[in-house]
């Protein structure tokens, strides 16, 4: 990954006594995270500086070259990539994050989806899959007994990207392309599935931490409700007003969905609270 994270991931191996690497496009050649690695190397420079971030086979290739042992993913980019952690990992590269599995259950929305309702835990309506087109996903919306407003979200990714809110039919063209061509770029798969816009909602999360067995525990809740383009901007611990028993439920629900799939490492189970 690339800025402040990166710094911080690079600090953590220096307090431990570990050597570090850092990758950067040539836009991001004078940039702090490439002067606080022990080693840097330069990608693709025929690539775009996002897509450059997002090519597998050079990183991969570097860290063979390099001796990497493992891969910190930061946020975003590759971050929540199942592809790229199984080719870390058939090569001895350790991926410093969730299992494959996780990554292929939880790092699409519509597979999330389905073990959340397996799980018990409560999902707003919306599609099974994710779709390709906007005529797909017109097709879904006639066929169901959704209504407008609805959102389009990407299948893949997170931070916000590839979401739009739609508020009537005529507006689904449209926010869907722009919902499709942001979670391209930034993620690498422009599909889009669809639900009923929930208005004004508070945005509820849960820290949790999982062995990889089954075993999980929750560190509490924070409100993440003020937001700018669908990104918190405040996280405020722990949420306020919520009812006991709604706490409670929260907690429950994101413990076993995430001991369902023998979830490692952090993870944040997020929650919309309606009106």
């Amino acid at each position: 990954n690339r800025g402040e994270i990166a710094t911080r991931i690079m600090r953590a191996g220096s307090e431990l006594g570990c050597g570090t690497v850092g990758i950067y496009s040539h836009e991001d050649r004078f940039t702090q995270h490439r002067y606080k690695a022990d080693q840097a190397f330069q990608l693709n420079t025929d690539k775009s500086p996002v897509a450059a971030y997002l090519d597998i086979d050079t990183i991969v290739d570097l860290c063979c070259q390099h001796g990497v042992q493992a891969v910190h993913p930061g946020y975003g980019f590759l971050s929540e990539n199942a592809g790229f952690a199984q080719k870390l990992e058939e090569n001895g590269v350790k991926f410093i994050g969730p299992t494959v599995d996780n990554l292929n259950t939880f790092g699409d929305k519509t597979s999330a989806k389905e073990l959340a309702i397996k799980a018990g835990v409560p999902v707003i309506v919306g599609s099974d899959d994710a779709f390709a087109t906007p005529a797909q996903a017109e097709a879904w919306i006639n066929s169901s007994p959704i209504t407008y407003p609805v959102i389009v979200k990407a299948a893949m990714g997170g931070g916000g990207r590839g979401i739009r809110i739609v508020p009537t039919a005529d507006d689904l063209d449209q926010m869907f392309r722009l919902a499709s061509n942001e979670a391209l770029n930034a993620f690498g798969d422009g599909r889009c599935f669809v639900e009923k816009y929930v208005d004004q909602p508070r945005h509820i999360e849960v820290q949790c931490l999982g062995d990889g067995t089954g075993n999980v525990i929750h560190l509490y809740d924070r409100d993440c409700s003020v937001q700018r383009r669908h990104q918190k901007v405040i996280e405020t611990a722990p949420a306020t007003g919520l009812p006991r028993d709604t706490r409670e439920n929260i907690f429950q629900d994101a413990c076993r969905l995430l001991s369902m799939n023998k979830y490692r490492n952090a993870g944040t189970v997020e929650f919309l609270v309606d009106k």
